[in-house]
């Protein structure tokens, strides 16, 4: 086998990989929540997790559970009264049942499959178990188990408002009141939590429990190594950003920084995620647990203030890079680009200094394009003049295959000298091409794993870049591009070789259908690109032979 025909190989596998990456997330099964699942989660899932941190004062209870205390609900949560609160960036309910946030929409993202409906974030059993819980530990303390008193109803954040409050109180065993606070705020998806009237020295726990699905109409497939993440992280200064997987929770093999005075906890989803962030400078200690079927929780205990307050921030939304790393460091990481960061990352600050230029994520694209091939130009220019040079050998590499086609090695070496003599490298035309693949890839995964592409239009019938062309007619254009493109490069003498070559524009159309259309619209106006740079090059090339 040549060396053309190994690089052929590659190219060929690279796609077959693609396309069957591109099936599985066409084919994979819709996500739903079991009823076994929800019933044994409910808005009480979970017993209070226990403090290894030593005692803030003589009231802590290291280590203790709250046994039967008054107002502790059934786990189910069936009945418990609700808040519903509605703001310019949520529809959200908090229960009574452990004065949790058991749904919150995101009114400001339209669901996955239904356009007209809110995307649901939290969510109590619609479609997945995702709650924002907390509590105080200690003997008779209220947790995300107890029944909270709160004002049933709509609370809505009224124009000219900027903050709006929402309180909850429960009775501590020792007699005393204990109130947990939400406050949402115009125009930010940080929402405060503080906790008041707690005893001195105890500490507070602030949790997410989620089940292990990823969030609808993505899955966990690989594709070349990168997979897109679906679980909790952690993130302090000492250990950086550590991605939990939950099969390593539930093997009780889960690596992640434990005990610090900075950082934050996440629940990560395609698009979306939900973090606590305690003040910094505050010692704090991370969990993670299995609390039921496919259900786990994730969380930060906080010891409580000399003057019985404990406070922390809640983010749930999207992951908006440029909002992101300003809330807190290292927050903007929860976007996952998987192994290709390096390259993927530079590429979307690239393509957002565009897209401010512009106004359009399609026409950003386009301009990254541009950029992109700008640079690869050197590259590109001796690809095109060996393909060149390569089209002029094409009668004479048929000739030498007509006089020697029945001795292989004499035929290689045969073609070996004339390249020699030519001056040409065979392999000239193939390695700049798989130098760019990296870069394809990394676009792949910004165009797939940004939220800023999710319903972002290009023109007329691409209303969204982040998804399939739903008329396929960038596929199409794109499979027109790549035959020209075919019909411009020398004919390979062997005639294997050369029906491969007249099939990949066909591969890689069938492939570039289930494709998000930012992508498939970069890979056509590159190709757009290179036929000009092509016929030019290979023209000039020809007409030098000539004289």
């Amino acid at each position: 086998m040549d060396n053309r025909r190994l690089i052929l190989l590659l190219v060929f596998s690279f796609s077959l990989i693609m396309l069957w990456d591109a099936w599985q997330k066409q084919s994979s099964p819709k996500l739903a929540t079991t009823a076994k699942a929800v019933a044994a989660a409910g808005v009480g899932a979970g017993a209070v997790p226990t403090p290894t941190m030593p005692p803030a004062g003589p009231a802590a209870v290291p280590g203790a559970v709250p046994g039967a205390v008054a107002g502790v609900a059934a786990a189910t949560g069936a009945g418990a009264a609700t808040a519903k609160i509605r703001t310019d960036l949520y529809v959200a309910e908090i229960s009574a049942l452990g004065g949790d946030i058991t749904r919150l929409e995101l009114v400001r993202h339209p669901e996955t499959e239904d356009k007209s409906k809110h995307f649901v974030l939290f969510d109590n059993g619609g479609k997945h178990i995702y709650l924002g819980q907390s509590g105080v530990i200690g003997e008779g303390m209220p947790n995300h188990k107890t029944e909270w008193k709160l004002t049933p109803g709509e609370h809505v954040l009224k124009d000219g408002e900027l903050k709006l409050e929402v309180r909850l109180e429960a009775q501590a065993a020792s007699g005393g009141k204990v109130a947990k606070t939400y406050v949402f705020q115009r125009g930010s998806y940080q929402i405060d939590v503080r906790h008041e009237g707690v005893a001195p020295g105890t500490h507070a726990y602030y949790q997410i429990t989620r089940d292990g699905k990823p969030a609808e109409g993505q899955d966990n497939s690989m594709m070349m190594g990168v997979v897109t993440f679906t679980g909790p992280a952690v993130f302090t200064d000492a250990e950086k950003f550590q991605k939990v997987e939950f099969a390593d929770i539930l093997k009780n093999k889960a690596k992640f920084a434990q005990k610090a005075d900075n950082g934050w906890l996440a629940m990560i989803q395609h698009y979306f995620v939900a973090a606590w962030l305690p003040a910094a400078g505050t010692p704090r200690e991370y969990y993670m647990r299995k609390v039921g079927e496919d259900l786990y929780s994730a969380g930060v205990i906080l010891p409580v203030a000399a003057d019985g307050k404990s406070a922390i921030s809640l983010y749930a939304g999207p992951q908006e890079q440029d909002k992101l790393e300003k809330i807190a460091p290292g927050l903007d990481l929860v976007v996952d680009y998987g192994w290709l960061t390096v390259i993927a990352a530079p590429l979307f600050w690239v393509l957002a200094a565009i897209y401010k230029l512009v106004g359009n994520w399609g026409w950003a694209i386009i301009g990254l394009t541009m950029l992109l091939k700008g640079i690869f130009f050197p590259l590109s220019a001796a690809s095109y003049k060996s393909m060149a040079k390569m089209r002029v050998l094409t009668p004479k590499l048929m000739k030498l295959k007509e006089t020697y086609g029945d001795d292989k090695q004499r035929l290689n070496q045969e073609m070996m000298a004339l390249y020699k003599k030519e001056k040409v490298n065979p392999l000239g035309g193939c390695l700049p091409v798989l130098v760019q693949i990296p870069v394809f890839i990394a676009l792949y995964w910004v165009l797939l794993g940004t939220v800023e592409m999710r319903n972002a239009p290009w023109l007329g019938w691409i209303t969204d870049l982040s998804v399939k062309d739903p008329f396929y007619v960038l596929p199409l254009i794109m499979g027109a591009t790549m035959f020209i493109q075919t019909k411009l490069n020398p004919t390979p003498p062997d005639p294997i070789q050369a029906k491969v070559m007249l099939y990949m524009p066909i591969v890689f159309t069938g492939m570039f259908l289930f494709f998000p259309a930012g992508l498939v619209l970069y890979w056509t106006v590159n190709n757009i690109l290179s036929i000009a740079q092509q016929w030019q090059i290979t023209r000039m090339v020809e007409a030098g032979e000539k004289k």
